[in-house]
């Protein structure tokens, strides 16, 4: 599984991981497995499912490290 570091929470929800290369990838909140989303934090490593939205690549399955 691909991992990442969370780059930015918003408080709608959702929130985007920083992966290698300058890139991030947007999460939402119902994609979380085994931690609620109050309980992330900035910096957190986490590792996911690379998956599509309707808006493009999007991380499933994000659980932390």
């Amino acid at each position: 599984m691909p991992e990442g570091t969370i780059k930015k929470l918003t408080d709608k929800g959702f929130g985007f991981i920083a992966l290698s290369g300058n890139k991030d990838i947007f999460f939402h909140s119902s994609n979380l497995e085994g931690v609620e989303y109050e309980d992330l934090f900035e910096g957190q490593k986490v590792s996911f499912v690379e998956g599509r939205g309707p808006k493009g690549p999007r991380a499933e399955q994000v659980t932390p490290v």
